[in-house]
Formats: C-alpha cells, sequence, structure tokens
C-alpha cells in the first residue's frame, strides 16, 4: 500500500515537472525577423491559432502532433513558437528526446 502511495507521488511530481518546469539553457525572446540560416521557425500552436495568427515561413506541427510528425522535420536547429509556457515546455523536451538543438523559443500572443 505505501509503494503504490509512494509511486503514485512520484508519478506526480514527474508529471508536474515536465508541464511546469522551463527547460534550462533555452532564451525566449520576440520573434526574429529573419531567421538565421540553418534555423527552422516551428510553430507549436494549434492549426486554429496559427491559423488566426500565422508566422510566415514557419512550419506548423501542433504540439500534440509531434511524436507522429517530427520526421518531417528537415533542420536540426529550430526555434519554436508556442502559444503558452505549457506547451513551450512539452514541445522542447519531446524535440530534444528526439535529437533536435533548440536555438529559440517565442511565446506567440494569440489575443493580437
Amino acid at each position: 500500500m505505501i509503494g503504490l502511495f509512494l509511486s503514485i507521488i512520484v508519478l506526480s511530481c514527474i508529471l508536474l515537472y515536465n508541464r511546469y518546469f522551463p527547460v534550462r539553457g533555452i532564451a525566449c525572446s520576440s520573434m526574429p525577423d529573419q531567421p538565421a540560416d540553418g534555423i527552422m521557425v516551428l510553430d507549436l500552436r494549434a492549426y486554429n491559432e496559427s491559423y488566426k495568427n500565422p508566422v510566415p515561413g514557419a512550419r506548423n506541427i501542433p504540439v500534440a502532433y509531434l511524436h507522429r510528425y517530427y520526421k518531417e522535420i528537415q533542420h536540426n536547429n529550430i526555434h519554436i513558437i508556442a502559444s503558452d509556457k505549457v506547451q513551450r515546455n512539452f514541445g522542447i523536451r519531446i524535440l530534444k528526446q528526439k535529437g533536435f538543438q533548440i536555438k529559440g523559443c517565442t511565446i506567440a500572443n494569440i489575443n493580437a
């Protein structure tokens, strides 16, 4: 019984960490006007959000589809656009696990 309780606590801590703690070493900034050569801009927002406020030249793969479509990402260096911090954290962790280098991120203002 105590083992079950401890495993539930550990699992809860892991889930909270992945959701709310930012990944170290990734600087969030405003979207660069012209991304550097070799850096792909990846929009992790949902299709309906990215349709309303598109980013020219960005590839849109919502964070929920990253496990399925990460092989379509052609560059190793990526700048991420996300709608909130949770989406940013999930996306960065998934892409780092797949071997991509995250060069920066932008939290898009969906109310603009």
